[in-house]
């Protein structure tokens, strides 16, 4: 695996709530190499927006980050300890070395200024002038498949909701950062723009070989963009894998009724899966695994121990927190069987 670009361990993340802290985040620690795309899969609330908001230390209000560590490696190899920088330290490193595409593109620009404008802002804010903050900008729309000109000179309104989506995208790699954070960047967009959003996003992977962090609720999306897959539950990381031993070879419960929950073209007629029950309350967590309460697979220590995020038996950059991983890897190989 080529070199880290973002090493992040043990990270701790709560919300100040009315009854208490929420445990938004909890004990999270992965690495982020250079070139590769991992994603982030999970239920809403399991977590995946809080931890990329602590990546870049853009946390609301009533968040912060209780403990643990974010170190970024720049492209010379010094490190950055980025819990540690400092408000003007946190805007120069912030676009320059790493920039992120937020999900619903409409409330991400500002409806009353011109494309041209936000890129002229976010240069000036990083000392590039507007000559080269144009330059570079037209040439990123042309790579978007979007017409730069009539582009650079509309307001977000004149736009839809694809070709936004593209600007944002466009911008994020306006100042060539490392490490781009995606957070559902096809979610509002119709089957077609997201197939072209997803191929300009390889297109510009290969071109300038950036880093991402992917988070999505479509599996077939993190399917097909994805290196890596990361499995998020009740703020707590429970398996990370390669793309095709997370989705072919799960080894935790929650990730296979993730798969099992997806809708199959196969299927016909037949009634959806659903996960039972609720996710857990995060102020007052329960013991042991946070997904027992909803497993299939639930034997007593789950109810009690936490399980630790371990190696699997047969693939060392395969993780898993699960008491029953070789329980859900057969139950995984006797549907594929019986899907064939």
């Amino acid at each position: 695996m080529s070199d880290v670009v973002l090493s992040v361990k043990n990270l701790h993340v709560s919300y100040l709530a009315r009854r208490g802290r929420v445990r938004a985040v909890h004990d999270v620690s992965f690495d982020l190499h250079e070139g590769e795309t991992l994603a982030f899969i999970g239920e809403s609330g399991s977590g995946k927006s809080t931890l990329n908001l602590a990546l870049l230390r853009t946390l609301p209000r009533t968040g912060r980050i209780d403990s643990g560590s974010i170190t970024y490696t720049r492209r010379d190899g010094g490190t950055v300890d980025v819990v540690q920088l400092k408000h003007n330290e946190l805007r120069k490193w912030l676009w320059s070395e790493v920039s992120m595409v937020f999900q619903g593109a409409l409330n991400s620009m500002n409806p009353v200024i011109r494309v041209s404008d936000m890129v002229y802002d976010t240069a000036a804010a990083h000392g590039m002038g507007k000559r080269d903050a144009e330059r570079g900008a037209l040439e990123l729309f042309e790579k978007v498949r979007l017409d730069s000109g009539r582009v650079f000179r509309s307001y977000p309104h004149e736009l839809s909701g694809g070709m936004r989506q593209r600007v944002l995208l466009a911008l994020s790699l306006l100042l060539r950062p490392q490490i781009v954070i995606m957070d559902e960047p096809t979610t509002a967009v119709d089957i077609l723009t997201q197939r072209s959003i997803l191929d300009v996003l390889k297109a510009l992977r290969a071109e300038y070989n950036f880093a991402t962090i992917f988070i999505s609720h479509d599996l077939a999306v993190a399917a097909e963009i994805s290196d890596r897959v990361a499995t998020m539950y009740a703020g707590e990381l429970v398996e990370i894998g390669g793309v095709e031993d997370v989705f072919y070879r799960p080894r935790h419960a929650y990730t296979l009724a993730l798969l099992n929950a997806a809708p199959q073209l196969s299927a016909g007629s037949q009634d959806l899966n659903s996960i039972p029950g609720s996710p857990p309350d995060l102020i007052v967590p329960p013991l042991g695994c946070k997904f027992h309460e909803r497993c299939a697979f639930v034997v007593p220590v789950c109810s009690t121990t936490q399980p630790l995020l371990l190696p699997t038996d047969d693939d060392p950059q395969h993780y898993v927190a699960c008491y029953q991983a070789a329980q859900v890897l057969a139950t995984k190989r006797k549907l594929a069987t019986h899907d064939n």
